[in-house]
This record gives C-alpha cells, sequence and structure tokens, in this order.
C-alpha cells in the first residue's frame, strides 16, 4: 500500500541539517493491506481520472487526502453556507465559511507543520530519471515494479489524443515530450505494441513529425548518453567555459543558477561524449525513433533541426554561426593531445562544481533536471562512489503519486512557500486561538526551513550568493536561498512574532530577523528590482546564445515585479516593528523597488507574471508592492492603471479567467470559453481591495465573490481550465496550492452589510494544497480597527 511518509530518515545514505523536516516521500509498503474499501476508493480515483484525462488533467491528490482524511478526520463538517445573487453576504455567512476551509486545511497539514503537495506538471523530467536509471544499471533496484507501474500510469494519462505529449500536461504535443516520453516507457517494460495501442499511436506521431532527429537540443542530448543519438548531431557544450575568466559576461558563473546549473553537468557529459551501454532495447529505439536508417542519419545536419512544434525560440543565425565554428575548429582541437589536456581540466573543473553543489544540497540539488544530470556524472566518474550512492535516496524527494500516476515533480516541492502564505491566511482571519494549534505547528515548520549558514569556502570561486538567514522554496535541506520566498518567510514569521506564544510558540529572535533582512537587501540590483536566487550578473544580449529551443529567458537572472514586491512588502512589515535596525538602507531599498516597478508597468497597465499565470499574477503583486510602499489608488496613477485593466478583463459572471498562453504569447488571453477561475479570481479581487476598490464601488467584489463554487466540506471547487504558475515562458507547474507555480495570499477590506456593516471585511487567498488550482479567499469581518485580541503589542 502507498503511504506518504513526512520528516522520514532512516537512510545511511541520507544528510540533513534539520532531521528532515520538510521532507515528503512515497514509499509502497507491501505488508500494509488496505481495506476493500480502501481499494475501491483509490481504483475509482484511478479510473474516474483516466475516464476524464482529456477534460481534465491534473489531479486532485485524493490519494493524499484519503491518507489523511484517516489520519486527520475533521472533527466537525459545518454546514455549507449559499449565498443567492440577490442576497446580502452578512458577516455570520463568512465567518461560517471561513471555520469551514480552515477546518478542512488544518486537516491536510502534515505533523510536521508544513502542507504536502504535487509540484508536478513537466513532461520531460520523469525521461531524465528514467534514462540515468537504466544507464547506471539502478533502474529495478531503485524503482520497484509498483514505482513502474504508476509511472507508467502516469505517461499514458498524460498522452495526448494524437499520440504524442506534451512539453507540460496541457501542452499540445511536441517532439521533446513525444521522444523522451516514448523512450521512458520502452525503458520501463513497455513494448512497440503496448498500451492498447497508445505507444503505436506515440511512435506514428514521432514519424510523422520528422521523426527523432528534429527533437530540441536537450532532447538531443538524453538520447545521446543513452546510445539513441550521436554526439556528432549535438551543437557544441564545451566544458572549457568554466575556465574562461570571470570578467567575460558570458562565463557561466554569471547565468542564471538554474540554466548553469544544467549545462555544468551537460557540458561534462558532452566533453567526455559519454554513452551508456548499447543494450538491445537501445537498439531497438534506433530503429523506431527514425524514419531512416541509423547508420544513414545525415547527423551533422540534425545538429540544428527542431520540430516546428517545439521552436518556441528559434536560434539566431549568430548563435548557428557560433556552434558551427566551434563544431569545426575548437573541437577537434580539444578532442586530441595536446589540446585534450586543456579538457581534462576543464572537465575536473565542472565536477568540482558538480560535488560543490551537491554537497551544500544534501544531493538534492537545485532542480530536478540537475540532480539527475549530477548523479549521472557522478557514476561516469566513479561508477562505485560514495557521491553517487548519496544521490539514490534522494531521488524520493522528487516523486509524487496521485491519481494520475506517478510523476517527477518541477522541485522537490513547495513546502516553505505554501507554509508562509497558510500562515498569512489564517492570521489575517482573526480565528488564531480557534486555529492556534494548526499555526504552532506552521510556525515550527517556518523556523525550521530557515537557513542558518552561508556555503562553505570562497562563495564567489564558486558562484554561490550568502544564504544565511533565508528561506527556501521548498526545504532547508535543499537551502538555496530566493528573494520572494525569504521575504514571504519573514513576513509570516513577523505576524507570528506578534501572537502570544502559548498559541504558536515562541518566536524567532531579532538576530535571525536581521539576517533575512541583510540576504534581502543584498538581493536588489542597481535599477532596484529584484531577481531571484542571486543578483543579475550579466546582460540581456546573452540570451543570443541561449541554445534551448523551448524555453525564453533562461540565461540571466531577471529581476522581477513578483520578487521585487515581495521584498518591498517584507521591509515594510519588519521595519514597523524594528523601526531602528538599518533604517536608511532599508528606506532606501524600498524607494529604489518602488520605482522599478512602476518603470516596468505595461502601458496598458498591467505586469507580465513571470511565476504565474500571468498577468492577473503580476498586477496582484505590483499593486500589493506599491500600496506597503504607502502609496494608493488617488496618488498613483500605476495603481489606478492596474485596477482598469484588471475590472476590463472581469467576466460576465463575475470571476476572472486567464489562460496560460498568456505567459507565452505575453498577450492577456481567457480561459476557453470564457470560463473563469478560483485562483485568478482570488488574485484580482486580492489586488483590487489592496488598491481600495471597495471604497469606490464593491459591486465588482460581491460579484466576484459570489462566483466560488465551494464544496460542501469546505474545499474550493478547481476548474479544469489550466495551470497557475509558469517557469520561463513556455514551462508550466501544477502546484497544489496554485495549479501552477506559487501560492500567494494577500489581504483588504470591502463594506459588508448586516452585522458587519459599521466595519469592514478581510479578504485572505488560502492555498488548498490538495487541489490543482488552489487558491480560494476567505472572508472574515473585522470591525473598525481594533487589532486581533491575541497580537502582542508592538
Amino acid at each position: 500500500m502507498w503511504r506518504l511518509k513526512i520528516a522520514a530518515g532512516g537512510n545511511p545514505w541520507l544528510r540533513t541539517t534539520n532531521n528532515h523536516i520538510g521532507r515528503q516521500v512515497w514509499e509502497f509498503d507491501p505488508k500494509q493491506t488496505p481495506s476493500p474499501r480502501e481499494i475501491e476508493e483509490i481504483e475509482n480515483a484511478r479510473q474516474n481520472f483516466t475516464e476524464n484525462r482529456f477534460r481534465i488533467k491534473h489531479s486532485a491528490d485524493l490519494i493524499m487526502r484519503m491518507q489523511f482524511e484517516k489520519e486527520n478526520p475533521v472533527p466537525e463538517v459545518l454546514p455549507q453556507v449559499k449565498v443567492k445573487e440577490s442576497e446580502e453576504v452578512t458577516e455570520e455567512a463568512v465567518t461560517a465559511t471561513v471555520k469551514r476551509a480552515l477546518n478542512f486545511y488544518s486537516s491536510i497539514q502534515a505533523h510536521d507543520g508544513h502542507w504536502p503537495g504535487d509540484y508536478g506538471g513537466p513532461m520531460f523530467l520523469l525521461p531524465g530519471l528514467v534514462i540515468t536509471l537504466s544507464i547506471t544499471g539502478a533502474l529495478n533496484a531503485v524503482l520497484s515494479d509498483e514505482h513502474k507501474k504508476e509511472m507508467i500510469r502516469y505517461l499514458y494519462n498524460h498522452q495526448n489524443r494524437d499520440g504524442g505529449w506534451g512539453l507540460h500536461i496541457e501542452g499540445p504535443s511536441t517532439m521533446f515530450g513525444s521522444v523522451l516520453n516514448y523512450v521512458t516507457l520502452r525503458l520501463l517494460g513497455e513494448g512497440p505494441n503496448d498500451g492498447d495501442g497508445a505507444m503505436d499511436k506515440g511512435h506514428d506521431w514521432i514519424l510523422n513529425h520528422g521523426s527523432a532527429t528534429m527533437i530540441t537540443s536537450w532532447g538531443k542530448m538524453w538520447l545521446s548518453v543513452l546510445g539513441v543519438f550521436e554526439w556528432c548531431g549535438n551543437n557544441p557544450m564545451p566544458p572549457e567555459m568554466w575556465l574562461l575568466p570571470y570578467l567575460l559576461p558570458v562565463h557561466p558563473g554569471r547565468m542564471w543558477c538554474h540554466c548553469r546549473m544544467v549545462y555544468l553537468p551537460m557540458s561534462y557529459l558532452y566533453g567526455k561524449r559519454f554513452v551508456g551501454p548499447i543494450t538491445p532495447t537501445v537498439l531497438s529505439l534506433r530503429k523506431e525513433l527514425f524514419a531512416a536508417p541509423y547508420h544513414e542519419i545525415d547527423w551533422n545536419q540534425a545538429r540544428n533541426l527542431c520540430a516546428k512544434e517545439d521552436l518556441y525560440y528559434p536560434h539566431p543565425l549568430v548563435q548557428d554561426a557560433l556552434w558551427a565554428l566551434l563544431d569545426k575548429t575548437a573541437e577537434p582541437v580539444l578532442m586530441h593531445w595536446p589540446g585534450k589536456k586543456l579538457r581534462e581540466k576543464a572537465l575536473h573543473t565542472a565536477m568540482e562544481h558538480i560535488h560543490y553543489e551537491d554537497e551544500n544540497t544534501r544531493y538534492i540539488c537545485i532542480g530536478p533536471v540537475n540532480k539527475v544530470l549530477n548523479m549521472l556524472c557522478c557514476w561516469v566518474e566513479d561508477p562505485n562512489s560514495e557521491s553517487f550512492k548519496l544521490h539514490l535516496p534522494r531521488i524520493q524527494d522528487y516523486l509524487w503519486l496521485a491519481e494520475d500516476g506517478m510523476k517527477m515533480q518541477g522541485y522537490n516541492g513547495s513546502q516553505l512557500w505554501d507554509a508562509s502564505f497558510a500562515v498569512q491566511a489564517i492570521i489575517s482571519t482573526n480565528l488564531v486561538e480557534e486555529f492556534g494549534p494548526t499555526l504552532r505547528k506552521a510556525h515550527t515548520f517556518i523556523k525550521n526551513s530557515q537557513v542558518l549558514e552561508d556555503c562553505p569556502g570562497d562563495l564567489s570561486f564558486w558562484y554561490r550568493h550568502i544564504s544565511k538567514g533565508a528561506w527556501p522554496f521548498s526545504t532547508a535541506d535543499h537551502g538555496w536561498p530566493i528573494s520572494d520566498c525569504t521575504a514571504e518567510g519573514l513576513k509570516a514569521a513577523l505576524l507570528l512574532s506578534k501572537i502570544t506564544p502559548e498559541i504558536v510558540g515562541e518566536p524567532l529572535v531579532a538576530n535571525r530577523f536581521y539576517d533575512a533582512v541583510n540576504v534581502i537587501l543584498s538581493l536588489q540590483n542597481g535599477d532596484g528590482g529584484f531577481a531571484t536566487y542571486e543578483l543579475t550578473r550579466s546582460y540581456s544580449w546573452l540570451e543570443l546564445i541561449n541554445p534551448a529551443e523551448t524555453f525564453g529567458d533562461i540565461v540571466i537572472d531577471y529581476p522581477y515585479v513578483e520578487c521585487t514586491s515581495a521584498a518591498i512588502q517584507a521591509l515594510v512589515s519588519f521595519k514597523k516593528l524594528y523601526p531602528g535596525h538599518r533604517q536608511e538602507e532599508i528606506e532606501r531599498c524600498i524607494r529604489k523597488a518602488t520605482e522599478f516597478i512602476e518603470s516596468i508597468q505595461e502601458k496598458d497597465g498591467s505586469w507580465y507574471g513571470s511565476w504565474g499565470v500571468c498577468f492577473t499574477y503580476g498586477i496582484w503583486f505590483g499593486i500589493k508592492g506599491l500600496v506597503a510602499a504607502g502609496n494608493i489608488f488617488n496618488n498613483n496613477s500605476s495603481i489606478r492603471k492596474a485596477c482598469d485593466f484588471l475590472l476590463s478583463k472581469q467576466c460576465s459572471s463575475g470571476g476572472w479567467g486567464e489562460s496560460y498562453l498568456s505567459c507565452q504569447n505575453k498577450v492577456y488571453s481567457n480561459l476557453e470559453g470564457n470560463k473563469t477561475h478560483v485562483v485568478n479570481t482570488a488574485w484580482a479581487m486580492l489586488a483590487l481591495i489592496e488598491a481600495g476598490q471597495a471604497e469606490r464601488d464593491p459591486e465588482p467584489l460581491h460579484r466576484a465573490a459570489r462566483s466560488f463554487d465551494k464544496f460542501p466540506n469546505g474545499k474550493w471547487r478547481f476548474s479544469a481550465a489550466g495551470n497557475h504558475g509558469s517557469f520561463q515562458q513556455e514551462l508550466y507547474d501544477n502546484i497544489r496550492c496554485l495549479q501552477g507555480h506559487f501560492p500567494h495570499l494577500g489581504t483588504g477590506r470591502i463594506p459588508m452589510s448586516g452585522a458587519a456593516g459599521q466595519g469592514f471585511i478581510r479578504v485572505s487567498c488560502l492555498s488548498d494544497t490538495i487541489f490543482n488550482t488552489s487558491f480560494v479567499c476567505l472572508f472574515q469581518a473585522q470591525r473598525g480597527t481594533s487589532c486581533n485580541p491575541v497580537m502582542r503589542e508592538s
């Protein structure tokens, strides 16, 4: 029986900084026999997903919910509140709705304080893992038959009607997705004619669209290490880049950390021209994937081939010329003596950086792509190495099981991010005492998830930023510091520090708040904006050498409205409690950040959101940041234009519904059929409330509030309409707390009639980590301006 295990260690090859707090892994225990009823419920959930897979492409985490329902039953399911179109929204109705939602939300909190959930969506992650395990001979040792069964289920469930697979679960078929997932099924034991015709359809799609020679550069690399593509069909990825002087703008250390951490191991494998064992399956794939005989393929021509379905970012002519020059002149020299001496030095340098990354993330690595690539490099360097053995147990940190099968997640979770917003949401409801135990556990988790030390050694040598005091996106063991995660963690910790310890536990000591502020201040760029993990280290023209046809704007770490806004909000909150600490620096930082947000606003009043879908998300952050800095609707034209833009996109039903197509096309796109979505509706409401919409005209907010559709037990219904997290314009994540990349919350006031007519209604957006689209609006009346009675005096 499958069980989700929380904060589980027990493996001598696992390393941790905080006793595995936040770790979430699925384990199959054959000794645990589920009851006939449990078996029936699970199989019904799986069958229902499969039957509706083309209409609803996201799981609802039903297997996890079934487990938590048994372990943490909701003591009382309050009656559902229904408000008709003509009825007033009363304080009593709002409070009942909030309590119902929080009762449910508390029941799905893990015992270590975080909210577990699926962070899947991309369809090219699992193939990398399976290819690596197959090459290293560890496939059967790491993946049980039950693992393989669920992975096969997942891949078939997310195959498109036309037989191909997309870049992500909602995307149209691509050569990248189709070839890699077809190969994965074959390596997992499926035959060319299995899957009730599904394999045949996948094979036909590949050949009908030009065959595997048309796969993207990342796909070419994976097929090459497997032995199903020749390395001479790849554009150069020279590891010698790591030997260049750092002062050069093209040095990898100046690139965005996700970019450099992926191309680091790729360059090692390319430099060695590594090819795994040629097995009967590999030989068969050489025949299945290509229209021409393998030995007759023009590999030089294949270097720059790419299917039109995959070509989001076409190579500029200058890039093709550069690759041709390196391929024809530099590579022949570096592959033979004496140039090979330089290649060996570059390979050694690359492995040093790979080992440093592994050690400082406890072998989790920054993300799933470099995780499996680093693991493969460690095996290539020494199949019996300790580093390879340390990698193996951390594979489980990336695997997630739901009714659609087992997937590889886009991160090892979103634990800290979700918990931070959950805390802010719960506190905003004024139900702190009633849900004190939930907040206490979350507080403990947040305290245990702060990064307490910088990485060892000379940070500049390893191209790392400071991390002491930061909060990561997921867990402390992962450890990579992120600007907005640090900001949201700080905001949550500050709020909790104002509540009596008898309810939520002891607050962080002041020095740990100071450390977090130090990280935030250190991450501000010269233009006032904040990027993600590090400062922006190079120039946007470097995108000219972006070799990834599928992803745009990945070469450097750009500043974003979301990160900048979060930093402003956190510093403003900190300044209120610690007014004397680095006052001038903080005020200067806020001022510059505010100017940056205003400077990047689009002419139509929107902000492009890079980490959620999309303009709705960006506008929410833009408004939140400007208001936190002291601006209001009446004195700030940016806020006024943003509100006008949002109101112009409100659907006739009262809600908002934005498609992920907005991200890749950079033009606001409604969901098909002008459907609304709980996620977008929540973001839009929170932005408008923050901007004072209630005082001007509350009717749009009332219409939006009535559009929420709730399940009887307090869970918000999610739409099948789309992902709501984005990553580099073409990649979308299916986060349980958001439906795509990140859960958020906001607060504000709208007038109420009835009992709360003399005061205000506070609205917050709470992430439901069970559902794909998991943003909900929780309403709680707050009379006048009185503080929560359990809040400490500042």
